[in-house]
């Protein structure tokens, strides 16, 4: 029963977030949000993801997580339904950035808990519901319009059915086995919450190329992650979260391939593959537009997961296998706020502009836009080639 319990709620926490998130871009198109609000209101996950481990650390060392979750869910339903209300884009920024506040932590806590109740064996079984909840969260836009002849991707119903979902799952929360503060009473300083400490591990000059590439990958990955879908409503998708979630769904399926991939080919090679499918990715979209193939669009969604488990998931190994034990931890919180933080925010802002400066009276010229991003993707391939080193064969096995 507690398992049961614990995949329904993985399932609704990322359901709760991909039903709005996926179709945010071509919502704040529809409403004429301006260039820069654009990036700012898209980066409410990214400021988010900078401030979660602070308030994760209530979880942490204050309040039983079970607790924590209903109310970051309760926040987080509330400013979802705020911002329902509003065609404002300065209150719209306000809702989604305190709903980000809210959420973001939510991810380490939801894994917390499941681990705090399972064995290792047993988590990703567990946690492989999220990416279900993901895909599943496509599901509402066939009801709408299909079943329901109402617009759905691009309006602002999305917010209303994240905000349904969460409250469910706050109702669900407080039926979660009890998991007390794992680290009550211990002190804990800032250095460590934001894990900083791991800025000492950059003295080595291959892992400080691995920090500023996976930094600079944020800008083509945010491209799409936060943009594509504004592109699918150009090129009039009529089922933009469910085009999106394929990539998703193919996820799934190569995040199995990362372990055998590693032990086959090194993480060095691995890492490259994943850089080798951003690249295939941008080109698709770039080529699908120019010679008029819409089914190479396609391609370019599918390799999500192979750039996404290759390069990200594989570099999160690397990061585990060169950290020391005591900062194993604070090493993964650092690439976290480097990459889905600091990086996606730059990444926005840096889109945003590539989309503005590329937009003509009629729409934008999104051939010229991909390649750019295509052109980015093969110098920063190259560019990880050159200088990421595979010193003492440290990278041509995973377990060193």
């Amino acid at each position: 029963m507690v398992r049961i319990k614990l995949s329904v709620m993985m399932l609704l926490q990322y359901m709760m977030y991909a039903v709005w998130w996926v179709p945010l871009a071509a919502y704040l198109t529809n409403l004429g949000v301006d260039s820069t609000q654009k990036a700012l209101i898209l980066s409410s996950m990214a400021f988010g993801c900078i401030l979660s481990p602070v308030v994760g650390m209530v979880a942490d060392k204050f309040i039983a997580s079970q607790k924590v979750l209903a109310g970051l869910n309760l926040i987080n339903a509330i400013m979802l339904l705020g911002a329902a209300t509003t065609n404002n884009p300065n209150l719209l920024f306000i809702f989604l950035l305190i709903a980000m506040l809210g959420y973001m932590p939510s991810w380490g806590i939801t894994s917390s808990i499941s681990m705090a109740h399972l064995s290792s064996e047993e988590f990703p079984k567990v946690r492989v519901f999220g990416s279900i909840g993901w895909v599943a969260s496509g599901i509402f836009s066939i009801i709408f319009i299909r079943f329901l002849n109402i617009d759905f991707d691009g309006t602002h119903i999305p917010f209303y059915c994240g905000a349904g979902v969460s409250f469910i799952a706050v109702l669900l929360n407080l039926t979660l086995p009890d998991t007390p503060p794992p680290a009550k009473g211990e002190k804990v300083s800032m250095i460590e919450i934001f894990g900083l400490g791991t800025i000492q591990m950059m003295k080595e000059k291959n892992f400080a190329v691995f920090i500023l590439f996976s930094f600079l990958s944020m800008i083509p990955f945010a491209m799409y992650y936060s943009f594509f879908s504004e592109f699918l409503l150009h090129i009039n998708t009529k089922y933009i979260s469910v085009t999106m979630n394929w990539g998703v769904l193919a996820e799934m399926g190569f995040l199995l391939l990362v372990p055998p991939a590693i032990k086959k080919f090194g993480l060095r090679k691995v890492m490259v593959f994943g850089l080798i499918a951003l690249c295939i990715r941008y080109l698709a979209f770039y080529m699908g537009g120019v010679v008029n193939l819409s089914w190479m669009f396609y391609i370019g969604i599918l390799v999500h997961g192979l750039i996404f488990g290759f390069f990200y998931v594989a570099g999160q190994i690397y990061i585990d296998k060169k950290a020391p034990s005591q900062l194993k931890s604070q090493a993964q919180g650092f690439i976290f706020l480097v990459t889905y933080g600091v990086g996606l925010l730059v990444g926005n802002l840096i889109c945003s502009r590539i989309i503005e400066h590329y937009k003509t009276a009629a729409d934008y010229n999104w051939d010229a836009i991909w390649g750019i991003i295509s052109v980015m993707s093969v110098v920063l391939l190259v560019g990880f080639i050159i200088f990421f080193k595979n010193k003492k064969n440290f990278l041509n096995v995973i377990n060193e």
